[in-house]
Protein backbone atom coordinates (compact mmCIF):
# COMPACT_ATOMS: atom_id res chain seq x y z
CA UNK A 1 0.00 0.00 0.00
CA UNK A 2 1.57 3.25 -1.12
CA UNK A 3 -0.64 6.12 0.04
CA UNK A 4 -1.75 7.06 3.56
CA UNK A 5 -5.18 8.69 3.76
CA UNK A 6 -7.33 9.24 6.84
CA UNK A 7 -5.26 6.87 8.94
CA UNK A 8 -5.29 4.01 6.41
CA UNK A 9 -2.74 2.69 3.94
CA UNK A 10 -4.28 2.30 0.49
CA UNK A 11 -3.04 1.51 -3.01
CA UNK A 12 -3.22 4.51 -5.31
CA UNK A 13 -5.50 4.44 -8.33
CA UNK A 14 -3.03 6.27 -10.56
CA UNK A 15 -0.19 5.04 -12.77
CA UNK A 16 2.41 2.62 -11.42
CA UNK A 17 5.99 3.77 -10.89
CA UNK A 18 9.06 2.68 -8.98
CA UNK A 19 12.30 3.88 -7.46
CA UNK A 20 15.67 2.19 -7.45
CA UNK A 21 19.10 2.39 -5.87
CA UNK A 22 20.88 4.77 -8.27
CA UNK A 23 24.29 3.40 -7.29
CA UNK A 24 23.47 -0.25 -8.02
CA UNK A 25 20.20 -0.32 -9.97
CA UNK A 26 18.19 -2.48 -7.57
CA UNK A 27 14.46 -1.67 -7.36
CA UNK A 28 13.63 -0.44 -3.85
CA UNK A 29 9.96 0.47 -4.11
CA UNK A 30 7.07 0.08 -6.51
CA UNK A 31 3.45 1.12 -6.34
CA UNK A 32 0.74 3.30 -7.81
CA UNK A 33 0.55 7.06 -7.75
CA UNK A 34 -2.44 8.74 -6.16
CA UNK A 35 -5.23 9.57 -8.60
CA UNK A 36 -7.09 12.88 -8.49
CA UNK A 37 -9.80 11.07 -6.50
CA UNK A 38 -7.17 9.87 -4.01
CA UNK A 39 -5.86 13.43 -3.61
CA UNK A 40 -9.41 14.66 -3.09
CA UNK A 41 -9.93 12.01 -0.40
CA UNK A 42 -6.72 13.06 1.36
CA UNK A 43 -7.78 16.72 1.44
CA UNK A 44 -11.29 15.84 2.58
CA UNK A 45 -9.80 13.84 5.45
CA UNK A 46 -7.40 16.64 6.38
CA UNK A 47 -10.15 19.27 6.18
CA UNK A 48 -12.47 17.19 8.35
CA UNK A 49 -9.73 16.53 10.93
CA UNK A 50 -8.61 20.15 11.15
CA UNK A 51 -11.15 21.54 13.61
CA UNK A 52 -10.62 18.86 16.24
CA UNK A 53 -6.82 18.86 15.82
CA UNK A 54 -6.49 22.66 15.96
CA UNK A 55 -8.60 22.71 19.14
CA UNK A 56 -6.57 19.93 20.75
CA UNK A 57 -4.57 21.49 23.60
CA UNK A 58 -1.03 22.31 22.59
CA UNK A 59 0.27 20.06 25.39
CA UNK A 60 -1.52 17.08 23.84
CA UNK A 61 -0.21 17.86 20.36
CA UNK A 62 3.32 18.16 21.73
CA UNK A 63 2.98 14.82 23.52
CA UNK A 64 2.40 13.08 20.18
CA UNK A 65 5.29 14.96 18.57
CA UNK A 66 7.56 13.87 21.41
CA UNK A 67 6.54 10.25 20.88
CA UNK A 68 7.44 10.69 17.20
CA UNK A 69 10.80 12.11 18.32
CA UNK A 70 11.58 8.96 20.30
CA UNK A 71 10.50 6.68 17.44
CA UNK A 72 12.60 8.63 14.92
CA UNK A 73 15.62 8.48 17.20
CA UNK A 74 15.32 4.71 17.49
CA UNK A 75 14.94 4.39 13.70
CA UNK A 76 17.77 6.74 12.65
CA UNK A 77 20.16 4.00 11.52
CA UNK A 78 17.50 2.16 9.54
CA UNK A 79 16.23 5.41 8.04
CA UNK A 80 19.75 6.52 7.17
CA UNK A 81 20.40 3.30 5.26
CA UNK A 82 17.15 3.67 3.30
CA UNK A 83 18.00 7.30 2.45
CA UNK A 84 21.44 6.20 1.25
CA UNK A 85 19.98 3.48 -0.93
CA UNK A 86 17.29 5.65 -2.55
CA UNK A 87 19.22 8.91 -3.02
CA UNK A 88 22.71 7.57 -3.76
CA UNK A 89 24.25 9.36 -0.78
CA UNK A 90 27.18 7.78 0.99
CA UNK A 91 26.21 6.17 4.29
CA UNK A 92 27.78 8.67 6.68
CA UNK A 93 25.97 11.52 4.93
CA UNK A 94 22.59 9.75 4.88
CA UNK A 95 22.94 8.67 8.51
CA UNK A 96 23.29 12.32 9.45
CA UNK A 97 19.97 13.03 7.75
CA UNK A 98 18.34 10.13 9.57
CA UNK A 99 19.56 11.48 12.89
CA UNK A 100 18.22 14.95 12.17
CA UNK A 101 14.60 13.77 12.13
CA UNK A 102 14.26 13.39 15.88
CA UNK A 103 16.11 16.64 16.61
CA UNK A 104 13.59 18.57 14.52
CA UNK A 105 10.82 17.66 17.00
CA UNK A 106 12.30 19.57 19.94
CA UNK A 107 13.32 22.43 17.63
CA UNK A 108 9.76 22.73 16.29
CA UNK A 109 8.28 22.75 19.78
CA UNK A 110 10.73 25.39 21.01
CA UNK A 111 10.18 27.47 17.87
CA UNK A 112 6.40 27.40 18.35
CA UNK A 113 6.71 28.69 21.92
CA UNK A 114 9.35 31.30 21.05
CA UNK A 115 7.82 32.70 17.89
CA UNK A 116 4.08 32.06 18.24
CA UNK A 117 2.13 30.68 21.21
CA UNK A 118 0.14 32.98 23.52
CA UNK A 119 0.91 36.21 25.39
CA UNK A 120 -1.24 38.10 27.89
CA UNK A 121 -0.41 41.50 29.45
CA UNK A 122 -2.33 43.68 31.83
CA UNK A 123 -3.69 47.00 30.59
CA UNK A 124 -5.64 49.87 32.18
CA UNK A 125 -8.93 48.30 31.06
CA UNK A 126 -8.07 44.60 31.51
CA UNK A 127 -5.80 42.55 29.25
CA UNK A 128 -4.17 42.64 25.84
CA UNK A 129 -3.82 39.15 24.46
CA UNK A 130 -1.95 37.59 21.57
CA UNK A 131 -2.85 34.14 20.32
CA UNK A 132 -1.93 32.21 17.21
CA UNK A 133 -4.27 30.10 15.12
CA UNK A 134 -3.53 27.42 12.57
CA UNK A 135 -4.28 28.08 8.90
CA UNK A 136 -5.92 24.78 7.94
CA UNK A 137 -4.70 22.17 5.46
CA UNK A 138 -1.06 22.56 4.44
CA UNK A 139 0.41 20.80 1.41
CA UNK A 140 4.05 19.79 1.87
CA UNK A 141 5.90 19.05 -1.40
CA UNK A 142 9.18 17.30 -0.64
CA UNK A 143 12.49 17.32 -2.56
CA UNK A 144 14.77 14.42 -3.44
CA UNK A 145 18.05 15.69 -2.02
CA UNK A 146 16.91 15.51 1.62
CA UNK A 147 13.73 13.46 1.20
CA UNK A 148 13.14 12.96 4.94
CA UNK A 149 14.79 15.90 6.72
CA UNK A 150 13.40 18.76 4.65
CA UNK A 151 9.71 17.75 4.55
CA UNK A 152 9.96 16.70 8.20
CA UNK A 153 11.12 20.24 8.96
CA UNK A 154 7.89 21.61 7.47
CA UNK A 155 5.46 18.90 8.58
CA UNK A 156 6.32 19.01 12.28
CA UNK A 157 5.97 22.81 12.71
CA UNK A 158 2.67 22.66 10.82
CA UNK A 159 1.34 19.89 13.08
CA UNK A 160 2.55 21.51 16.30
CA UNK A 161 0.71 24.70 15.32
CA UNK A 162 -2.53 22.76 14.78
CA UNK A 163 -2.61 22.44 10.99
CA UNK A 164 -3.33 19.21 9.17
CA UNK A 165 -1.10 18.05 6.31
CA UNK A 166 -1.21 16.44 2.88
CA UNK A 167 2.35 15.38 2.04
CA UNK A 168 3.67 14.43 -1.39
CA UNK A 169 7.20 13.00 -1.31
CA UNK A 170 9.48 13.44 -4.29
CA UNK A 171 8.65 10.84 -6.93
CA UNK A 172 12.38 10.02 -6.86
CA UNK A 173 12.16 8.93 -3.20
CA UNK A 174 8.78 7.32 -2.46
CA UNK A 175 10.27 4.68 -0.13
CA UNK A 176 11.75 7.32 2.18
CA UNK A 177 8.45 9.22 2.16
CA UNK A 178 6.58 6.06 3.10
CA UNK A 179 9.00 5.28 5.94
CA UNK A 180 8.70 8.82 7.30
CA UNK A 181 4.91 8.70 7.35
CA UNK A 182 5.04 5.30 9.05
CA UNK A 183 6.80 7.01 11.97
CA UNK A 184 4.06 9.65 12.17
CA UNK A 185 1.45 6.89 12.13
CA UNK A 186 3.14 5.00 14.96
CA UNK A 187 3.39 8.19 17.01
CA UNK A 188 -0.40 8.34 17.15
CA UNK A 189 -1.51 11.37 15.15
CA UNK A 190 -5.31 11.10 14.74
CA UNK A 191 -6.72 9.94 11.38
CA UNK A 192 -6.68 12.70 8.77
CA UNK A 193 -4.11 14.86 10.56
CA UNK A 194 -1.24 13.62 8.38
CA UNK A 195 -1.89 12.18 4.91
CA UNK A 196 0.48 11.13 2.14
CA UNK A 197 -0.13 10.87 -1.60
CA UNK A 198 2.58 9.48 -3.89
CA UNK A 199 3.20 10.51 -7.47
CA UNK A 200 4.71 13.02 -9.84
CA UNK A 201 3.52 16.07 -11.72
CA UNK A 202 -0.13 15.02 -12.06
CA UNK A 203 -0.43 14.33 -8.34
CA UNK A 204 1.19 17.67 -7.60
CA UNK A 205 -1.24 19.47 -9.91
CA UNK A 206 -4.20 17.86 -8.14
CA UNK A 207 -2.81 19.03 -4.80
CA UNK A 208 -2.35 22.61 -5.95
CA UNK A 209 -5.87 22.72 -7.39
CA UNK A 210 -7.73 21.44 -4.34
CA UNK A 211 -10.41 23.69 -2.84
CA UNK A 212 -9.42 22.81 0.75
CA UNK A 213 -5.79 23.91 0.29
CA UNK A 214 -4.73 26.64 2.73
CA UNK A 215 -0.97 26.65 2.26
CA UNK A 216 1.92 25.24 0.21
CA UNK A 217 5.27 24.44 1.83
CA UNK A 218 7.64 23.68 -1.04
CA UNK A 219 11.33 22.84 -1.44
CA UNK A 220 12.70 22.45 -4.95
CA UNK A 221 13.83 24.19 -8.11
CA UNK A 222 13.43 27.87 -8.84
CA UNK A 223 11.38 27.17 -11.95
CA UNK A 224 8.83 25.04 -10.07
CA UNK A 225 8.71 27.48 -7.18
CA UNK A 226 8.09 30.36 -9.58
CA UNK A 227 5.29 28.37 -11.21
CA UNK A 228 3.62 27.82 -7.82
CA UNK A 229 4.01 31.51 -6.95
CA UNK A 230 2.41 32.54 -10.24
CA UNK A 231 -0.36 29.97 -9.86
CA UNK A 232 -1.51 31.59 -6.63
CA UNK A 233 -1.01 35.18 -7.74
CA UNK A 234 -3.89 37.29 -6.49
CA UNK A 235 -4.75 34.74 -3.80
CA UNK A 236 -3.21 36.09 -0.59
CA UNK A 237 -5.27 33.66 1.47
CA UNK A 238 -2.96 30.81 0.37
CA UNK A 239 0.19 30.68 2.48
CA UNK A 240 3.32 30.07 0.37
CA UNK A 241 6.69 29.12 1.82
CA UNK A 242 9.04 28.48 -1.10
CA UNK A 243 12.66 27.38 -0.70
CA UNK A 244 14.24 27.32 -4.15
CA UNK A 245 18.02 26.97 -3.95
CA UNK A 246 20.70 29.33 -5.16
CA UNK A 247 23.68 30.14 -7.36
CA UNK A 248 25.80 30.49 -4.25
CA UNK A 249 29.16 32.34 -4.16
CA UNK A 250 32.21 31.67 -1.99
CA UNK A 251 35.03 34.24 -1.92
CA UNK A 252 38.55 33.24 -0.84
CA UNK A 253 40.59 36.38 -0.23
CA UNK A 254 43.74 37.18 1.76
CA UNK A 255 44.22 33.80 3.39
CA UNK A 256 47.56 32.24 4.30
CA UNK A 257 46.45 28.61 4.73
CA UNK A 258 45.84 27.57 1.14
CA UNK A 259 45.08 23.93 1.97
CA UNK A 260 42.46 24.86 4.57
CA UNK A 261 40.83 27.33 2.18
CA UNK A 262 40.73 24.74 -0.59
CA UNK A 263 39.26 22.18 1.82
CA UNK A 264 36.41 24.55 2.70
CA UNK A 265 35.77 25.20 -0.99
CA UNK A 266 35.82 21.47 -1.78
CA UNK A 267 33.28 20.63 0.91
CA UNK A 268 31.13 23.63 -0.01
CA UNK A 269 30.93 22.51 -3.62
CA UNK A 270 30.92 18.72 -3.53
CA UNK A 271 29.39 17.45 -0.28
CA UNK A 272 26.30 15.32 -0.98
CA UNK A 273 27.55 15.21 -4.60
CA UNK A 274 26.70 18.90 -4.95
CA UNK A 275 23.02 18.21 -4.24
CA UNK A 276 22.52 20.65 -1.39
CA UNK A 277 20.79 23.94 -2.10
CA UNK A 278 23.52 25.76 -0.14
CA UNK A 279 26.41 24.21 -2.11
CA UNK A 280 28.89 26.67 -3.57
CA UNK A 281 28.37 27.04 -7.31
CA UNK A 282 30.75 29.98 -7.91
CA UNK A 283 34.22 30.29 -6.32
CA UNK A 284 35.64 33.82 -6.53
CA UNK A 285 39.43 34.13 -6.27
CA UNK A 286 42.11 36.80 -6.68
CA UNK A 287 44.05 36.98 -9.91
CA UNK A 288 47.72 36.02 -9.93
CA UNK A 289 49.80 33.58 -7.86
CA UNK A 290 47.45 33.63 -4.82
CA UNK A 291 44.58 32.37 -6.90
CA UNK A 292 46.83 29.89 -8.72
CA UNK A 293 47.88 28.24 -5.45
CA UNK A 294 44.27 27.84 -4.30
CA UNK A 295 43.26 26.29 -7.62
CA UNK A 296 46.19 23.85 -7.48
CA UNK A 297 45.30 22.80 -3.94
CA UNK A 298 41.63 22.47 -4.84
CA UNK A 299 42.38 20.29 -7.87
CA UNK A 300 44.71 18.10 -5.83
CA UNK A 301 42.08 17.58 -3.13
CA UNK A 302 39.38 16.93 -5.73
CA UNK A 303 41.55 14.23 -7.32
CA UNK A 304 41.70 12.42 -3.95
CA UNK A 305 37.91 12.23 -3.56
CA UNK A 306 36.65 8.64 -3.48
CA UNK A 307 33.36 7.91 -5.24
CA UNK A 308 31.32 5.18 -3.64
CA UNK A 309 27.97 4.01 -2.31
CA UNK A 310 26.32 3.01 0.93
CA UNK A 311 28.06 -0.35 0.62
CA UNK A 312 31.45 1.35 1.08
CA UNK A 313 30.66 2.69 4.57
CA UNK A 314 32.96 5.53 5.64
CA UNK A 315 35.49 4.79 2.90
CA UNK A 316 33.68 6.88 0.27
CA UNK A 317 33.87 10.68 0.08
CA UNK A 318 30.82 11.23 -2.09
CA UNK A 319 28.14 9.13 -3.75
CA UNK A 320 26.05 9.08 -6.88
CA UNK A 321 23.40 11.61 -7.80
CA UNK A 322 19.77 10.57 -7.42
CA UNK A 323 19.32 9.08 -10.89
CA UNK A 324 20.96 8.53 -14.27
CA UNK A 325 18.57 11.07 -15.76
CA UNK A 326 19.70 13.74 -13.31
CA UNK A 327 23.31 12.82 -14.07
CA UNK A 328 22.65 13.39 -17.77
CA UNK A 329 21.33 16.87 -17.02
CA UNK A 330 24.36 17.76 -14.87
CA UNK A 331 26.93 16.55 -17.40
CA UNK A 332 25.11 18.45 -20.15
CA UNK A 333 25.21 21.64 -18.07
CA UNK A 334 28.94 21.16 -17.41
CA UNK A 335 29.62 20.64 -21.12
CA UNK A 336 27.73 23.84 -21.82
CA UNK A 337 30.26 25.73 -19.68
CA UNK A 338 32.99 24.52 -22.04
CA UNK A 339 30.90 25.52 -25.06
CA UNK A 340 30.67 29.03 -23.58
CA UNK A 341 34.47 29.19 -23.46
CA UNK A 342 35.22 27.85 -19.99
CA UNK A 343 38.60 26.31 -19.25
CA UNK A 344 38.46 22.78 -17.83
CA UNK A 345 40.44 22.40 -14.61
CA UNK A 346 38.80 19.08 -13.74
CA UNK A 347 36.13 17.60 -15.98
CA UNK A 348 32.67 16.69 -14.67
CA UNK A 349 32.12 13.35 -16.34
CA UNK A 350 30.53 9.99 -15.88
CA UNK A 351 32.43 7.55 -13.70
CA UNK A 352 32.95 3.91 -14.57
CA UNK A 353 31.19 3.08 -11.29
CA UNK A 354 27.78 3.60 -12.89
CA UNK A 355 25.45 5.87 -14.86
CA UNK A 356 24.45 7.95 -11.82
CA UNK A 357 28.04 8.60 -10.70
CA UNK A 358 29.71 11.88 -11.71
CA UNK A 359 33.34 12.79 -11.16
CA UNK A 360 33.15 16.37 -9.73
CA UNK A 361 34.13 19.11 -12.16
CA UNK A 362 35.88 22.48 -11.85
CA UNK A 363 35.77 25.13 -14.62
CA UNK A 364 37.43 28.53 -14.89
CA UNK A 365 34.73 30.91 -16.16
CA UNK A 366 36.61 34.18 -15.66
CA UNK A 367 35.36 36.96 -17.98
CA UNK A 368 32.72 34.65 -19.50
CA UNK A 369 29.02 35.45 -19.38
CA UNK A 370 27.30 32.44 -17.84
CA UNK A 371 23.52 32.04 -17.46
CA UNK A 372 22.45 32.72 -13.86
CA UNK A 373 21.16 29.20 -13.23
CA UNK A 374 21.79 26.69 -10.48
CA UNK A 375 23.61 23.57 -11.65
CA UNK A 376 22.34 21.18 -8.98
CA UNK A 377 25.27 18.81 -8.89
CA UNK A 378 29.07 18.56 -8.43
CA UNK A 379 30.07 21.36 -10.79
CA UNK A 380 32.11 24.35 -9.54
CA UNK A 381 32.76 27.53 -11.52
CA UNK A 382 35.81 29.65 -10.72
CA UNK A 383 35.84 33.39 -11.37
CA UNK A 384 39.01 35.42 -10.85
CA UNK A 385 39.13 39.15 -10.28
CA UNK A 386 41.58 41.91 -9.41
CA UNK A 387 39.97 43.60 -6.38
CA UNK A 388 37.94 42.94 -3.27
CA UNK A 389 35.17 45.29 -4.39
CA UNK A 390 34.85 43.42 -7.69
CA UNK A 391 34.77 40.11 -5.83
CA UNK A 392 31.78 41.25 -3.77
CA UNK A 393 30.07 42.64 -6.87
CA UNK A 394 30.52 39.31 -8.67
CA UNK A 395 29.16 37.45 -5.64
CA UNK A 396 26.04 39.62 -5.69
CA UNK A 397 25.62 39.31 -9.46
CA UNK A 398 22.83 36.73 -9.24
CA UNK A 399 19.05 36.72 -9.02
CA UNK A 400 19.36 34.20 -6.17
CA UNK A 401 20.23 34.93 -2.57
CA UNK A 402 20.33 31.76 -0.49
CA UNK A 403 23.90 31.23 0.73
CA UNK A 404 27.29 32.93 0.50
CA UNK A 405 30.62 32.57 2.22
CA UNK A 406 34.00 34.20 2.80
CA UNK A 407 37.31 32.54 3.64
CA UNK A 408 39.90 35.03 4.84
CA UNK A 409 42.38 35.85 7.62
CA UNK A 410 41.09 39.43 7.67
CA UNK A 411 38.13 39.92 10.02
CA UNK A 412 37.58 43.42 8.62
CA UNK A 413 36.76 41.88 5.25
CA UNK A 414 34.13 39.75 6.98
CA UNK A 415 32.56 42.85 8.53
CA UNK A 416 32.38 44.47 5.09
CA UNK A 417 31.16 41.26 3.41
CA UNK A 418 28.35 40.70 5.90
CA UNK A 419 27.04 44.22 5.30
CA UNK A 420 27.23 44.13 1.51
CA UNK A 421 26.35 40.56 0.57
CA UNK A 422 22.78 39.72 -0.46
CA UNK A 423 22.11 36.27 0.97
CA UNK A 424 20.18 34.73 3.82
CA UNK A 425 22.79 32.19 5.01
CA UNK A 426 26.23 33.81 5.24
CA UNK A 427 29.28 32.01 6.70
CA UNK A 428 32.85 33.03 7.54
CA UNK A 429 35.71 30.52 7.32
CA UNK A 430 33.11 27.75 7.14
CA UNK A 431 31.53 25.90 4.21
CA UNK A 432 28.48 27.55 2.69
CA UNK A 433 26.56 24.36 3.48
CA UNK A 434 26.69 24.93 7.25
CA UNK A 435 23.45 26.06 8.95
CA UNK A 436 22.43 26.24 12.62
CA UNK A 437 19.16 24.62 13.68
CA UNK A 438 18.15 27.56 15.92
CA UNK A 439 18.47 30.10 13.11
CA UNK A 440 16.26 30.80 10.06
CA UNK A 441 17.02 29.19 6.71
CA UNK A 442 16.25 30.87 3.41
CA UNK A 443 17.11 33.89 1.34
CA UNK A 444 15.84 36.69 -0.89
CA UNK A 445 15.46 36.87 -4.64
CA UNK A 446 14.79 33.72 -6.64
CA UNK A 447 15.83 31.64 -3.62
CA UNK A 448 12.39 32.02 -2.08
CA UNK A 449 9.57 34.33 -1.10
CA UNK A 450 11.01 35.69 2.15
CA UNK A 451 9.51 32.94 4.31
CA UNK A 452 12.62 31.42 5.88
CA UNK A 453 12.35 27.95 7.28
CA UNK A 454 14.26 26.07 10.01
CA UNK A 455 13.60 27.74 13.38
CA UNK A 456 11.38 30.36 11.71
CA UNK A 457 9.03 27.77 10.20
CA UNK A 458 6.58 28.52 13.00
CA UNK A 459 6.03 31.94 11.43
CA UNK A 460 4.21 30.62 8.37
CA UNK A 461 2.36 27.84 10.21
CA UNK A 462 0.08 30.10 12.24
CA UNK A 463 -1.54 33.53 12.02
CA UNK A 464 -1.63 36.03 14.92
CA UNK A 465 -4.86 37.12 16.61
CA UNK A 466 -4.61 40.28 18.73
CA UNK A 467 -7.32 40.89 21.36
CA UNK A 468 -8.21 43.63 23.86
CA UNK A 469 -10.23 42.29 26.78
CA UNK A 470 -12.06 44.47 29.33
CA UNK A 471 -12.86 42.99 32.71
CA UNK A 472 -16.47 44.21 32.44
CA UNK A 473 -18.55 46.23 29.95
CA UNK A 474 -18.40 50.01 30.34
CA UNK A 475 -19.96 52.97 28.58
CA UNK A 476 -17.51 54.78 26.31
CA UNK A 477 -18.13 58.42 25.44
CA UNK A 478 -17.48 59.60 21.88
CA UNK A 479 -16.49 63.26 21.53
CA UNK A 480 -19.07 65.50 19.94
CA UNK A 481 -22.06 63.47 21.08
CA UNK A 482 -24.71 65.52 22.91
Amino acid sequence: MTNFINGRWIEGAGESFYSNDPAHGDILWSGNAASSADVEAAFNAAHKAFEAWSRTPIEARIQIVEKYRDLALAAKTEMGLLIAKETGKVLWDATGEGGALSAKADISIASYHDRTGSISRETAFGEAQLQHRAHGVMAVLGPYNFPAHLPNGQILPALVAGNTVVFKPSEQCPAVGEALVSLYERAGFPPGVINMVQGGRETGAAILGNEHLNGVLFTGSASTGAYIHKLFGGRPEIILALEMGGNNPLIIWDTSDVEAAASIALQSAFITTGQRCTCTRRLILPEGPKGDRIIEALKSQRDRLVLGSWKDGDNASTGSVVSAGVANHIVKAANNLVDLGGRVISEAKRSEKGKAFIVPGIYDMTDIKVPDEEIFGPVLQIIRTDSWDNAVAIANDTRFGLAAGLVSDDAKLWDDFRIRIRAGVVNFNRPTTGAASFLPFGGPGASGNHNPGAYYSADFCAWPMASQVALKPETLAIKGMS
